[in-house]
């Protein structure tokens, strides 16, 4: 676009139109026959707002019929939802950009049949209320054997209700090397503090000895606090207390014991080729109290908070009244359900999209990689396929990586080319590696791959 002289920014600023000379032109006139008129008006002053910022800023100004165009490109990206799917070839199975862990299609359709009327709270066979609560309930108890399970919103929200409803004006027992921080830079700590507990950290970041969180227990001590570093590792001249230890000193001091999983894994992750993760059932194990992990990592449901352990525990946090500020939708109760229920019956590998990505055999998505490479030759686009590595992600096993094959593209510019193919449609995200774009094919659902094609079609 020309650029003007300061001098003429007046000039430029006068050939602005007024809206209502715009609202009398066919192409706002149609757009009122299918819109409201303040919402038509709204985009054309926005549109002009936009543009007298651009004069200002040195450009000329357009004609009219430009404007108009302009306001129906703009109306349009109003009613266009900010929030849509995008296709993850970037190899990071538990994006949390992305949204974490992609539902199984059974969870899908659940979410949606719910979305109109259900039981959610109406006890059926009864004929009257009922609670929310038990949906889900008898499924983590079938799955780990505790005694009683709830469900917040997350996993930040079940340590907030543990911490208000069990240890607020008393003391809790942690060690300095589980002060995490979690995603969007929130830190264990603070949200500690906002439950009125008293936070105690004891030993060292890298070493904390049993001896460290008996010396620290006095009477008002309430709870020893055991947070799993499920998004970060230290390694070398480290030592942490076994959590069985750390249990049997809570229980001989008459005090809880809790661990904050993190994840929260129900299969063991070394089947994978990866270290072993923690699971909630070994956790359990350990006599432990309450135990709360994330619904949305490598659980591979919607995001969710999940409290299991002792039944006089969980009956406490159901009547805290901070439990209604932190409860669950009807929508997510429905997906974490269809997502239980994959693992009582032994499919979770075959239905969760987390497992199936974990255990895609290599020969697999070679065999896929290779064929999308083979399609972009015959389009002309230079494209072969290479090895590289996919990662878990998510705050979920750091630094943990599988074994992945790669379609790399080899063009001019890789960036544009990732811009280009982020603001299509369908959306498209993959990586650039040694100046090329690739795309792992091990975080792309077979469903998404005609979608994939036709993004790439357009962009080429």
């Amino acid at each position: 676009m020309k650029v003007i002289a300061k001098q003429n920014v007046q000039s430029e600023l006068r050939k602005l139109p007024s809206v209502d000379r715009l609202l009398k032109k066919p192409s706002t006139q149609t757009l009122l026959q299918e819109h409201s008129h303040d919402l038509v008006v709204t985009a054309i002053q926005e549109v002009l707002a936009d543009t007298r910022q651009a004069i200002l800023d040195g450009e000329t100004c357009p004609d009219t019929e430009d404007l108009c165009a302009r306001v129906t490109t703009h109306l349009s990206s109003m009613l266009r939802p900010s929030l849509y799917p995008v296709i993850n070839a970037t190899g990071v199975i538990i994006h949390t950009n992305l949204g974490r862990a992609p539902l199984s299609q059974v969870a899908q359709e659940a979410m949606r049949e719910t979305s109109a009327y259900s039981n959610l709270e109406y006890d059926l066979p009864a004929g009257k209320r009922g609670s929310r609560y038990v949906h889900a309930e008898a499924l983590l108890r079938r799955l780990t054997g505790a005694e009683a399970g709830l469900v917040v919103n997350n996993d930040a929200a079940a340590v907030l209700l543990i911490l208000t409803a069990l240890a607020k004006g008393r003391e809790v027992i942690i060690s300095r090397g589980q002060l995490v921080e979690i995603g969007g830079g929130f830190r264990i700590p603070e949200v500690m503090a906002q439950s009125g507990a008293h936070l105690v950290e004891v030993g060292t970041t890298n070493r904390t000895y049993l001896r460290d969180y008996e010396a620290a227990i006095t009477p008002n001590t309430a709870m020893l606090l055991h947070v799993h570093s499920s998004n970060f590792r230290i390694l070398g001249f480290v030592h942490e207390t076994p959590l069985t230890d750390m249990v049997n000193l809570a229980h001989a001091h008459g005090l809880l014991a809790v661990e904050d999983l993190g994840s929260g894994a129900l299969l063991d992750t070394a089947q994978f080729g990866l270290s072993h993760e923690p699971t909630v059932q070994e956790s359990l194990a350990t006599g432990v109290d309450l135990v709360c992990f994330s619904g949305d990592k490598l659980l591979g449901g919607p995001q969710a908070g999940i409290i299991i352990g002792k039944k006089s525990l969980i009956e406490i946090l159901k009547r805290h009244p901070l439990t209604r500020a932190l409860r669950v939708s009807k929508s997510v109760i429905a997906g974490l359900q269809a997502t239980l229920i994959h693992y009582l019956k032994g499919e979770a590998i075959q239905q969760i999209p987390v497992w199936q990505m974990m255990a895609m055999p290599m020969e697999h998505i070679q065999s896929r990689a290779l064929a999308l490479a083979t399609w972009l030759r015959e389009k002309s686009v230079s494209a072969d396929v290479t090895s590289g590595w996919s990662t878990v992600g998510g705050g979920s096993l750091p630094g943990e990586t599988l074994p992945t094959y790669l379609v790399a593209i080899h063009v001019d510019a890789p960036q544009e080319l990732a811009k280009r193919l982020r603001l299509g449609s369908p959306s498209v995200l993959g990586r650039i590696e040694k100046d090329s774009f690739v795309l792992d094919l091990r975080t792309v659902l077979p469903t998404e791959e005609a979608a994939l094609r036709k993004a790439l079609e357009a962009v080429f």
